[in-house]
């Protein structure tokens, strides 16, 4: 297949060169499956085999694509795709700056994200996950939905500009799985992310939703009092709230358009806690990273922030052309991003539970509904939903209903910042709308963060 693949492409450069056409051409192929589960019975089970191809075609300053999804076999179909870009791109507007249009030196293969193993993975298996991950726990009122979603993701690129190319394949899984109660309307969440199947691991979901369980069918809900709180974020929210920074945090074109917290004159100055150390590392295969950006610009591990410095703001290249500056190698469909861990020894939501504090924490695994309110401030806002728990300082446990926080993320990852913990975990936050693009951040599986507000609290669920 990868030898059809970059044969079709070298075709297509042939017949752009041909015609004088200046094109650059990106392939997406994806081979995805997913198994859907909903009141303890599978609801969905299907997959689909689907190849986009993307062709941009350059002239002067003016710049047009055209997308459509095909297969591999129809060459005159994809033909007729470049004559429409080619077409479409004389009507374009052209642009305020002169685009750079990518120009390979040399060819790049990699396949190190790909696991034969997990692209091979049965419906048979995907059941006997959910089996074991939920094993005992089911019962009349408390009931199983979630997702298991596999799949396999091909990369390849090639314009007039070079005969080389560039070709990335990647397999890649993410489960979620949730309990909820037919009366009481509380749920609990667990998820895992897989680029190997050895990396699938449904005891570690089971252990994970059996001790909230516990928790959840001894306690009685009940509405928190509104107030400033110790809140211990989860590994999900933790990697939610990194994901919005990345956007309004420290991406270079949002800089520029005023859609950033940071200003272009707070690099290399301190920003946020000396706790707080993130990069960009695309050694990381967990984080099913690219080696190359799509420009054929080699990755490697890149500081964002180191001990609360602000290194550097990313720049894919189209940012840089817009405004005059260099590229950092971010012309990609997803950063790898890893936040260092800490000094905290807790590894576990029961080992926290044990952890001795002398305030009240509340503990927020996840975030639902995240969004921006002011970018230019990092202001957020989010309510729990999953699984929330309020440890008291005098050793109980309280469930509580759903709470609302709105805060700054210059707030949360700043001075309040009281501890990471030293074990970390792999969270997957692909998104399931659009071609698939397997995506996932690396960060501490607990953070405690003191003095936050909760602006909202519910008095049911």
């Amino acid at each position: 297949m990868k030898e059809q693949i970059l044969q079709t492409l070298h075709d297509l450069r042939s017949y752009a060169l041909e015609k004088q056409i200046d094109a650059a051409f990106f392939l997406h192929e994806e081979e995805s499956c997913l198994m859907r589960c909903a009141n303890s019975a599978i609801s969905l089970n299907t997959n689909e085999h689907l190849l986009r191809l993307e062709i941009t075609a350059y002239e002067g300053r003016k710049r047009a694509s055209f997308e459509l999804i095909t297969a591999l076999g129809n060459v005159a179909e994809m033909q007729q795709g470049v004559d429409r870009a080619a077409e479409m791109v004389k009507h374009a507007q052209p642009l305020d700056y002169q685009p750079t249009m990518p120009a390979f030196s040399e060819t790049c293969i990699d396949e190190s994200g790909f696991d034969a193993g997990l692209a091979g993975i049965t419906n048979a298996q995907r059941l006997e996950f959910f089996n074991q991950a939920v094993a005992g726990l089911e019962a009349d009122e408390i009931t199983l939905s979630g997702i298991f979603s596999t799949g396999v993701t091909t990369l390849a690129q090639i314009t007039t500009c070079s005969e080389h190319c560039q070709y990335f394949k990647t397999t890649d899984a993410q489960i979620s799985i949730v309990l909820s109660h037919a009366t009481r309307k509380w749920e609990l969440l667990a998820e895992q992310s897989a680029r190997k199947a050895t990396d699938l691991n449904p005891s570690a979901l089971h252990r994970n939703l059996s001790f909230l369980l516990e928790q959840y069918q001894q306690g009685t809900p009940c509405q928190l009092a509104l107030g400033r709180y110790d809140v211990v974020f989860g590994s999900a929210a933790i990697a939610e709230l990194l994901d919005i920074m990345n956007y309004i945090g420290f991406d270079g074109g949002s800089m520029k358009r005023g859609f950033s917290c940071i200003t272009g004159d707070q690099v290399g100055q301190k920003v946020l806690s000396n706790r707080f150390t993130l990069i960009d590392d695309p050694t990381c295969l967990d984080t099913f990273p690219f080696q190359r950006d799509f420009m054929g610009m080699p990755r490697t591990p890149f500081p964002i922030f180191e001990n609360g410095e602000f290194r550097s703001f990313t720049w894919s290249q189209d940012d840089a052309d817009e405004f005059g500056t260099t590229p950092t190698g971010h012309t990609v469909m997803h950063k790898s991003l890893v936040l260092a861990g800490g000094n905290t020894q807790v590894s576990t939501l029961k080992e926290l539970v044990d952890l001795p504090h002398s305030n009240d924490l509340l503990y927020i695994p996840s975030l639902h509904y995240l969004n921006i309110v002011n970018p230019s401030t990092g202001l957020i806002t989010a309510s729990s939903r999953f699984g929330a728990l309020l440890l008291t300082k005098d050793g109980s446990v309280v469930v509580p209903y759903n709470v609302r926080i709105t805060q700054s993320l210059l707030d949360i990852f700043g001075n309040r910042l009281a501890w990471l913990s030293q074990t970390r975990v792999v969270h997957n936050t692909s998104n399931s709308y659009g071609a698939r693009n397997p995506t996932a951040i690396v960060v501490p599986a607990f953070v405690q963060v003191n003095d936050l507000e909760i602006s909202h609290a519910n008095a049911s669920y």
